[in-house]
């Protein structure tokens, strides 16, 4: 009998999936590695010709020149500097899901509707909240607003959006003015606004958070350093192997060449999560689990509470 793996998949297409991932190109550093591991590839097929014409180019000392361990610890310290960047900034992400669906969540709940037009005020402040987390993309991605984030907001808040520097930030305005509105109109009780306004200050935070990751770049020194290491490195190691290896030595400094700057690489795609790279967050996919998400929530009627008008539909009971 067929073996079943966890998640219900067998050993046969746990193995298929394993070879096509081993192969694949979309997202893998190999376009941006190969033509920097080819030019040392070529090098090595240099100095072994060289060696092969008589030229005294072996020189095993030059294994000092850049100690590996020294190299590696570089090449960790940058990968792992990355995936930090990278792995805040998804708990970041992370963050604004679950704000976003609380908020959501209680504005529905608690905000009373003394008139049939309160609804249609509260569906539209709380599809601010998703496109709060759209236009928190773009933001993020140097992208202007676009049809993404209109069709949840007014053709008025639109525009408005085109002209300010920071979308999110705007949209965090128009939801806290609604909230004040809503207790100043008796619809919305000081407890619960309080609550409300906090959520609202902490997506700004996870806004301020994911700026921070942007604004932050790894410092140029190290960048330029780490570079000139790794390729000094490459270059040194033909004339490591020449004498012992022979013809190999192209493919062998070939592929060590490939594992150091692919592990450069690595860290480089990472460091900035945000983006459209294979490799980058899935922020498109979150956004859109959060519009859903909100749009089953506003499909709900919530129990009629003092001063709302009951309406017919599905109630929301608590733990559903």
């Amino acid at each position: 009998m067929r073996k079943r793996l966890e998640g219900g998949k067998s050993t046969e297409s746990y193995e298929r999936s394993w070879f096509r991932v081993l192969f694949s190109l979309q997202g893998s550093v190999i376009p941006a590695v190969l033509p920097r591991t080819a030019l040392c590839a070529f090098f090595a097929l240099m100095v072994y010709g060289l060696y092969r014409w008589g030229w005294p180019v072996s020189s095993p000392i030059l294994g000092s020149l850049v100690p590996t361990l020294v190299l590696g610890l570089l090449l960790v310290f940058r990968t792992n500097t990355s995936y930090e960047r990278y792995w805040e900034g998804r708990k970041l992400w992370g963050g604004v899901v679950n704000l976003t669906r609380n908020l959501a969540r209680q504005m529905w709940v608690a905000i009373q509707e003394h008139q049939p037009a309160d609804q249609t005020a509260k569906v539209a402040a709380i599809r601010l909240l998703p496109a709060f987390a759209i236009a928190m993309k773009l933001h993020l991605r140097g992208e202007p607003p676009n049809q993404e984030l209109a069709h949840l907001v007014s053709a008025e808040q639109f525009a408005k959006l085109q002209t300010v520097n920071n979308p999110p930030l705007e949209i965090a305005f128009w939801l806290a003015d609604y909230l004040q509105t809503q207790e100043a109109g008796g619809k919305l009780n000081p407890y619960q606004l309080t609550y409300c306004l906090e959520a609202l200050d902490d997506l700004v935070d996870t806004l301020g958070g994911c700026e921070r990751i942007l604004k932050t770049p790894m410092p140029l020194a190290y960048s330029i350093h780490l570079k000139q290491l790794v390729m000094l490195y490459c270059l040194a190691l033909p004339f490591q192997m020449v004498d012992s290896l022979g013809w190999g030595t192209p493919f062998v400094v070939g592929l060590i060449s490939f594992a150091v700057f692919g592990i450069e690489e690595i860290g480089i795609e990472i460091e900035n999560p945000f983006g459209h790279d294979p490799n980058d967050l899935p922020l498109d996919a979150i956004c859109r689990t959060m519009e859903q998400n909100t749009e089953d929530l506003i499909s709900l009627v919530p129990s009629t509470g003092i001063g709302q008008q009951p309406r017919v539909g599905l109630s929301l009971e608590p733990g559903v």
